[in-house]
């Protein structure tokens, strides 16, 4: 019975800390969302790649300074040869100023056709 009780508000417990973590992460998707990108550089697709006939999507975790500077950025993914052009375009982005730092996902398409 004791038990059962204690097992019965530790749920109860990890529902609300969940509910907490969801408006949270709600909450700071939202202000990413705000933060429009006023300056893109476009990557430069490489000839070795291009050669090689290599295409894919590259996505890079971009760090944005309250400024709307690129402070960093992390590829997450993508071919070998597509993610140094990919992050150090991004790290030429401009964004509008915020109040606080954020973070964001870019991602780039790279094709050799086009």
């Amino acid at each position: 019975m004791l038990l059962r009780k204690i097992m019965r508000w530790m749920g109860i417990a990890i529902i609300a800390l969940l509910a907490v973590m969801v408006a949270a992460q709600t909450a700071s998707a939202q202000e990413e969302a705000e933060r429009k990108v006023k300056t893109k550089v476009s990557p430069m697709y490489p000839e070795l790649a291009r050669k090689m006939n290599v295409s894919g999507t590259v996505k890079v975790q971009v760090t944005i300074a309250p400024n709307g500077s690129v402070k960093s950025a992390k590829a997450l993914g993508g071919h070998p040869l597509l993610i140094d052009p990919a992050v150090d375009a991004v790290k030429k982005w401009k964004y509008e100023p915020g109040k606080d730092e954020t973070t964001t996902i870019v991602q780039f398409n790279f094709n050799p056709a086009s």
